[in-house]
């Protein structure tokens, strides 16, 4: 039995939570001024070496707040909505949309002229009001090497990637009953399913995305699997929810699929997935509010059991050799939150040899699934996560060990002066966490110039700690 008894006492907290396991009493948070002109070009990158775990959208808008030799990306491999929906109905394997949307983020700008067709070319999107016939010859011309996008594109790149949607065309083709629809679909997406299944490996397919495009940074999925991912999410009332769509932006059939998206299209044309049409990411949650808030999110397998997957040893790796740990701004509950829920992720960041801030971007302001959330409650949401997933089921036997303290796992709270969450600045200091206040004009929410304005204050004030 004493073999069974994790040894927690051996190994001190990373150098970050030694600095908070007590509570401190802070004053009050000094603001963080950031350029007269917010937003505007700027030549230099955040000193220092990052992890950031994001979904595709909730950190785009200032990758260029880090220098990408040192920056890692961690995404979820679990969105089951917009055009990835119709991949992992038809074709299956992981969800590659939020990886996709990040490399095309980090191709460098400005870049070479044919890198901008490439861009140009596997950032395109089929449209969703088109009918699905229209979809499908606009797909044959990309295919056949005749559609207007390739223009610009060398020729030798030119036949790899045609090569690949050729192959994805071929997988579509093998499951023609499912009946495929193109409409809403994005060539990058194709693209990269198809590098995915040929290699039968994600991070291969990462790789050659990479390769093409001169996307730079490290981006690992969370888990590596040639399978679809499931999460779901309990509420408080005991309901649970399947699917990621279904948690953070339902689709309402017959509010999408409107009249206009259906005309021209024939009896014996497929029906086309509502997720795929219907769902297009925007900066706006218009969808209506959860009935409880969510108490947790978990991993699920085909039969809707809970299990417990290992993630992808990259990221534990990172975790023990990066300086700076960001959860990134955006959906909590289905971006952040699944990067958390595994095994092994909360001792990896808690005791990191080398971590010496573990930092949360708190988003501007709360969306479906964080309805009525403070900012204490991020933090006791991802606190709560790690702490359960540190040890599952299967390997804690009847054995408990103290939480972790909130301090182990974020060691500073970053908000913006515009924010409409509210901020308890004391009680959250004395978690151990500190308070870091950046004023936005207006409206604005987190762009390059804030984020690496806060990430030089604090690095620097860790810098010998």
């Amino acid at each position: 039995m004493n073999s069974l008894r994790p040894t927690y006492d051996e190994q001190p907290l990373s150098r970050a939570s030694s600095i908070f396991d007590l509570p401190r009493h802070f004053s009050a948070p000094t603001p963080v001024k950031t350029p007269e002109i917010l937003g505007s070009p700027s030549h230099t990158q955040s000193e220092g070496s990052f992890i950031v775990l994001s979904g595709g959208t909730g950190c785009n808008a200032f990758c260029s707040a880090f220098d990408q030799s040192s920056t890692c990306y961690v995404l979820p491999v679990s969105d089951d909505g917009g055009s990835s929906s119709e991949i992992i109905r038809v074709i299956g394997g992981p969800s590659i949309g939020d990886i996709r949307s990040r490399l095309i983020r980090l191709i460098p700008s400005p870049a070479p002229a044919h890198v901008d067709a490439i861009r140009e070319l596997l950032g395109y999107r089929f449209p969703s009001t088109c009918t699905e016939h229209e979809a499908r010859e606009m797909w044959r011309d990309v295919i056949e090497g005749s559609s207007h996008l390739w223009k610009g594109v060398p020729m030798d790149r030119k036949e790899l990637i045609r090569g690949f949607l050729v192959y994805f065309e071929n997988e579509v083709l093998k499951r023609a009953h499912k009946r495929f629809s193109f409409r809403n679909g994005s060539i990058g997406n194709f693209f990269l399913s198809a590098t995915q299944s040929f290699f039968r490996s994600l991070p291969s397919a990462i790789f050659q995305f990479s390769s093409i495009t001169g996307s730079q940074g490290t981006i690992l999925p969370v888990l590596v699997t040639n399978h679809t991912v499931t999460i779901a999410a309990q509420l408080q009332n005991g309901k649970k929810i399947i699917g990621q769509c279904n948690i953070s932006h339902p689709v309402n059939i017959s509010d999408d699929l409107t009249a206009e998206t259906l005309e021209g299209l024939e009896d014996d044309e497929p029906s086309t997935s509502p997720l795929n049409v219907g769902f297009e990411k925007t900066g706006h949650d218009t969808s209506q509010a959860l009935e409880a808030n969510i108490d947790r999110v978990f991993y699920i397998n085909a039969y809707g059991q809970e299990i417990y997957p290992l993630p992808n040893p990259g990221f534990l790796s990172n975790l023990s050799q990066r300086e700076c740990l960001v959860y990134s701004c955006g959906s909590l509950w289905t971006s952040i939150i699944p990067c958390l829920a595994l095994r092994g992720v909360a001792s990896s960041i808690a005791r990191s040899p080398r971590l010496r801030a573990k930092i949360l971007l708190l988003n501007q302001k709360n969306d479906r699934e964080t309805t009525g959330y403070t900012a204490i409650d991020y933090i006791h949401a991802i606190t709560k996560t790690l702490n359960r997933h540190d040890l599952t089921p299967r390997t804690a036997g009847n054995v408990e060990r103290p939480a972790y303290p909130t301090s182990a796992f974020i060691t500073h709270l970053v908000y913006l002066s515009n924010t409409s969450i509210s901020v308890e600045k004391d009680k959250i200091t004395a978690m151990g966490v500190e308070c870091v206040v950046a004023h936005a004009r207006g409206n604005t929410g987190f762009n390059a110039d804030i984020v690496r304005m806060v990430l030089d204050r604090i690095m620097i004030e860790t810098s010998d700690s």
